[in-house]
């Protein structure tokens, strides 16, 4: 592509999960709209293309973390990256999304002009100008992840290596592994790595909740050989819909019982002195997201002695190793830093209007996907305790909607507007520390409607599939209609 500017209707930046979703819900509802797609990298998939490391997997099932328009086919319901990766492709290439992307392009500017009613977007191949930005960018950096500054880390002489960075050509046969981290990244790369390493030792310091599901959904397979995929994809849905939207709300209302099930979950594969020291977190469940391990696999390579759990503070690396401050030092051919998250809010794009940059810790969500003050822009972010496409879905066909009440009333654009005096909290409500670093940047949600973000699913398909469009919009009429 030249340096010329391009003229759209719609345009999403990001081709991952999110963006290909809201690319199929805009030629559903809206077939006249031009659109076009930009993604930094040169790959469909997002976090699925992104991520390579081994054991690579889903924590949400595949029935509610797949497109609700295109059933999930796959064997797990707990699928690994590449499958993912697959999926999301196979959609883009069906429905033909995938002539709409512009691959190699990152986007590092908007600017809304109110005299032209247009976003003036600004990329590394050139501008582009659009009347609708829809950013399906995440909220992290795919640049690089969060990286602690260990002491002494000069000093080691092994291979160090971030799960976000993983180099296609390490080989971890017969190595000793040490993973620093407790979430999800760490907990699945446990068990994959343990396959083929001398032993696998996972540090922490402090324990997370953990809880085992099959890989496999028993009722999905059932329903598959007896029902047409798209009624069984459904049932199965909404059967997991209910299941985890329940657990939460137990978890959120009954904290001890759920932290003793999670507890004997734990003491049926390991004994309690183990359970006590490293699988007993001092939050309540759900407090951070918890981590699901498919098949109970981490337990059992624990259990097995292929892998070991050590809870400590690192004191500082060492040319062998890591020496811990309790005195022990741990011997290592290779240290995985699983340490998280770099949180990156809009993709690290900056906003104008008008000229006037966007704060946007200054800024209040107005239903989870758009910016108090900023005309025709919506951000996709999912849930934190469910399957993110849920949201990310909820979201695409809220923006449609809402494409259809601009042009059905003659308005040429919709910015959100606060009320006078409004509480102010934070987006997230999550204690994980990848959240606490950086949540100071991202917007706010208020205490009440439509400003406060519910994470909870049932509630936001019934509220925004009946959502007044213009409560607490402003709009703009089209200036064909201000020239009358």
């Amino acid at each position: 592509m030249n340096d010329d500017v391009v003229e759209t209707d719609v345009l999403i930046v990001g081709a991952g999960l999110s963006g290909i979703g809201a690319a199929y819900r805009l030629q559903q509802e809206r077939p006249g709209d031009s659109y076009a797609i930009l993604e930094q990298r040169s790959a469909i998939g997002g976090t699925w293309d992104l991520f390579r490391y081994p054991g690579v997997r889903s924590d949400s099932d595949m029935f509610t973390l797949s497109y609700p328009f295109r059933p999930w086919r796959g064997e797990k319901s707990l699928a690994d990256g590449e499958s993912i990766r697959t999926y999301i492709r196979d959609t883009a290439r069906e429905a033909g999304i995938d002539r709409h992307i512009r691959f190699d392009t990152t986007v590092s500017a908007a600017e809304w002009s109110s005299a032209d009613q247009r976003w003036t977007v600004r990329t590394s191949r050139g501008e582009w100008r659009a009347k609708f930005v829809y950013l399906c960018a995440g909220y992290y950096s795919y640049d690089r992840g969060y990286q602690p500054d260990f002491p002494g880390l000069a000093d080691y002489a092994g291979t160090f290596v971030h799960p976000q960075a993983w180099p296609e050509d390490l080989d971890h046969t017969g190595k000793r592994v040490v993973v620093i981290g407790s979430g999800a990244t760490a907990v699945t790369l446990v068990p994959a790595m343990a396959e083929k390493a001398e032993h696998v030792t996972m540090l922490q310091r402090s324990p997370s909740y953990l809880t085992a599901l099959p890989p496999r959904d028993g009722f999905a397979d059932t329903l598959r050989r007896r029902l047409p995929a798209g009624l069984a994809h459904r049932i199965v849905r909404a059967k997991n819909i209910a299941v985890t939207q329940a657990f939460y709300q137990l978890a959120r209302r009954r904290p001890t019982l759920v932290r003793k099930t999670l507890r004997r979950m734990a003491l049926r594969f390991l004994d309690e002195q183990a359970v006590d020291q490293h699988f007993t977190p001092r939050y309540e469940p759900w407090d951070q997201r918890l981590c699901v391990v498919p098949g109970a696999d981490f337990y059992k390579v624990v259990r097995a002695g292929d892998a070991s759990v050590v809870t400590d503070h690192i004191d500082t690396f060492t040319e062998k190793g890591i020496r811990l401050a309790s005195g022990e030092e741990l011997t290592a051919d290779i240290v995985v830093s699983a340490t998280g998250l770099r949180m990156l809010p809009l993709g690290g794009l900056s906003l104008s209007v008008d000229g006037e940059p966007v704060t946007l810790a200054d800024t209040y969500s107005y239903r989870g996907l758009m910016l108090s003050g900023v005309p025709n822009l919506a951000y996709c972010i999912g849930y934190t305790n469910a399957s993110w496409t849920l949201r990310a879905d909820l979201s695409s066909r809220y923006v449609t909607r809402l494409l259809t009440h601009l042009e059905k009333h003659g308005y040429d654009s919709a910015a959100p507007t606060t009320p006078a005096a409004m509480e102010r909290r934070p987006l997230l409500d999550l204690t994980s520390g990848y959240v606490q670093r950086s949540i100071d940047a991202f917007p706010h949600q208020g205490t009440a409607a439509p400003w406060r973000v519910t994470q909870n699913y049932v509630v936001d398909l019934v509220q925004m599939s009946r959502a007044d469009l213009a409560e607490d919009m402003v709009f703009t009429p089209a200036r064909s209609l201000q020239e009358v």
